[in-house]
């Protein structure tokens, strides 16, 4: 089954959270999901002992870059999908997670110092496919993104298309239940219910078939 890496050098761009969001939106839809969190920060760790993790839903803690490709590579064998939330660096950690991906996904704040960091990421990928002699799928998704895009948001985005680079549409938005995923942990469906939730929900619900689409090769 799949392996999604969630990459980014750069810390706040919003990896966790798109983490959480494809996993329980996964889970949810009925899927087998095994979390891997790679942070220091451990926030999938802490994420999954507040609240109630939906069915069918594993998170494995302090994997470590010795251990990486060999845990990737059991639980795909079990048939499972595989979301790894890496540190915010670039390190041989991961690398070598990269390596193991079907779909990396790129979470960037629509900031051009979060484009110009972010873009390191795709370097990363360029590195692995290098060495590999293979093509490593990935998809760029901005998050935290207002209803109405800034001239910098657009500016951004029109750049990356321009160089061919996939967008995940539709980008996850500024929504207070997705913060407030790690302050009650669950998922949209189970924690209290914090503003628009029904909004949230159709935005995550949007943003997993996009991605499940990938996966699948169904992309547009």
């Amino acid at each position: 089954m799949p392996t999604v890496v969630v990459a980014s050098p750069k810390g706040g761009a919003g990896k966790s959270t798109t983490a959480v969001l494809l996993g329980t939106g996964l889970a949810h839809a009925g899927a087998e999901v095994v979390m891997v969190d790679c942070d220091p920060n451990r926030s999938l760790t802490i994420w999954s002992k507040r609240g109630t993790m939906p069915q069918r839903m594993r998170v494995l803690s302090d994997v470590t870059e010795s251990e990486i490709v060999k845990t990737i590579k059991n639980h795909d064998n079990d048939g499972k999908i595989i979301i790894v939330d890496l540190e915010g660096i670039a390190s041989r950690l991961v690398s070598r997670a990269i390596s193991q991906a079907d779909l990396v996904l790129i979470p960037m704040r629509a900031t051009t110092l979060d484009a110009t960091i972010g873009a390191r990421a795709l370097q990363l990928i360029e590195e692995e496919e290098e060495a590999l002699d293979r093509s490593i799928p990935y998809a760029l998704v901005f998050t935290m993104t207002k209803a109405v895009k800034s001239k910098q948001h657009s500016g951004i985005e029109k750049s990356f298309r321009e160089q061919g680079v996939d967008l995940i549409e539709p980008p996850l938005m500024e929504r207070a239940a997705f913060s407030a995923l790690f302050e009650f942990g669950g998922d949209l469906y189970s924690m209290p219910e914090q503003g628009n939730m029904e909004k949230a929900i159709e935005n995550a619900s949007l943003f997993v078939q996009a991605v499940y689409q990938r996966l699948t090769g169904d992309a547009q």
